[in-house]
C-alpha cells in the first residue's frame, strides 16, 4: 500500500459537482493500493498515518500528530499511486491493484482508520470520476509505502 499525506489547512472531494468529503485543518491522505497489500500493510499505514509527527507543537516545532490536534483526516482512493513510467510516456497501471481488490481494501483502510482515530473518516467515491480540492498547509507532503517501512 502507498500513501500520499499532504497537511492541509482543508479539503474536499467532490463528485458529480457535490462535494462527498470535506475536512478542516488535517491530513489528506491519496490511497493506492497493490494485489499483493493485505491487512498487515493496512494496519502498519494507519498506525503511521495516525501517529506522524506533522503538526507544530506550542514551539513550533514539528511534534504534535492529528490526533493531538484535534485534526481530522479525509481518505481518497487513487491507482495511479502504483503507476510505472519508466518505458515510453504512457504510464502503465500494471502494479495497481484491480478494482475487485482495491475497493475492499481501501474500505477496509477507512473503516481501520476510523477506528484508531476515533471518529469517521469522509472519504471520496471508489472508482469515481473526483475533483480534490486542498490547502496545502506548508507545504508539506509525505509518501509512505507498506513495502519499504524503513
Amino acid at each position: 500500500m502507498r500513501a500520499v499525506i499532504q497537511r492541509v489547512r482543508q479539503a474536499s472531494v467532490a463528485v458529480d459537482g457535490e462535494i462527498v468529503g470535506k475536512i478542516g485543518p488535517g491530513l489528506l491522505v491519496l490511497a493506492g493500493f497493490e494485489a499483493a497489500d493485505d491487512e498487515r500493510d493496512l494496519v502498519w499505514t494507519v498506525g503511521k498515518i495516525a501517529r506522524l509527527r506533522l503538526f507544530a507543537d506550542p514551539s513550533g516545532a514539528m511534534n504534535l500528530n492529528v490526533q493531538e490536534i484535534a485534526g481530522e483526516v479525509l481518505a481518497v482512493s487513487q491507482f495511479t499511486l502504483f503507476a510505472s513510467v519508466r518505458k515510453g510516456n504512457r504510464p502503465s497501471w500494471s502494479r495497481a491493484a484491480r478494482g475487485e481488490v482495491s475497493a475492499p481494501l481501501f474500505d477496509r483502510f477507512v473503516a481501520l482508520l476510523s477506528a484508531e482515530l476515533g471518529r469517521p473518516v469522509p472519504s471520496g467515491v471508489f472508482g469515481a470520476d473526483m475533483q480534490v480540492a486542498l490547502v496545502n498547509d506548508g507545504p508539506v507532503t509525505l509518501i509512505v509505502d507498506s513495502r519499504q517501512p524503513a
